[in-house]
C-alpha cells in the first residue's frame, strides 16, 4: 500500500512539474509572439517612411532586415522586391510618375462600362471627345 501511495505522490510532483513549465513555455511564446509583432510592426513602418520620402538609396538594407528577421511574411516581401529590384529602386527615387495616365485610363475605363450593351463603337467615341 504504501509503495502505491509513493508512485501516486511521484505521479503528482511530476504532473505539477509539467504543468509549471508549460506555463513557462507558453508565457515565452507569447513573449516570442510579441517580439515578433513589434519587429514586424517597426520594419512595416521603416517601409512606408522609404515610400514616403523616396529614399530607394535606403532600399537595399531594409531588405536585408527583413529577411533576417525571421519573420515569413516579411522575407517573402523582400524576396518579391529583389526579383523586381530596378523597378522599385527607379519608383522610389526617380521624380516621374504615371499617374495622369493611369487616370486617364481609368476615366476611359468609366465611359466603357456606362456604354456597355447601350451602343457602339461610335457613341463610346463621342463620349470620349466629349469628357476631354
Amino acid at each position: 500500500m504504501r509503495v502505491l501511495s509513493q508512485i501516486t505522490e511521484n505521479r503528482k510532483v511530476e504532473a505539477r512539474k509539467s504543468l509549471i513549465l508549460q506555463q513557462r513555455f507558453s508565457h515565452l511564446a507569447s513573449k516570442r509572439q510579441l517580439c515578433d509583432r513589434t519587429q514586424a510592426y517597426t520594419l512595416s513602418q521603416a517601409f512606408l517612411a522609404l515610400v514616403r520620402e523616396r529614399r530607394g538609396d535606403a532600399l537595399a538594407a531594409w531588405m536585408t532586415e527583413a529577411a533576417a528577421s525571421g519573420i515569413e511574411a516579411l522575407a517573402r516581401f523582400a524576396q518579391g522586391l529583389h526579383e523586381d529590384l530596378a523597378a522599385v529602386t527607379a519608383g522610389l527615387t526617380l521624380p516621374w510618375s504615371n499617374g495622369p495616365v493611369e487616370g486617364h485610363v481609368n476615366r476611359l475605363k468609366l465611359l466603357k462600362r456606362q456604354g456597355y450593351g447601350r451602343a457602339d463603337v461610335g457613341l463610346l467615341w463621342q463620349r470620349v471627345l466629349q469628357a476631354a
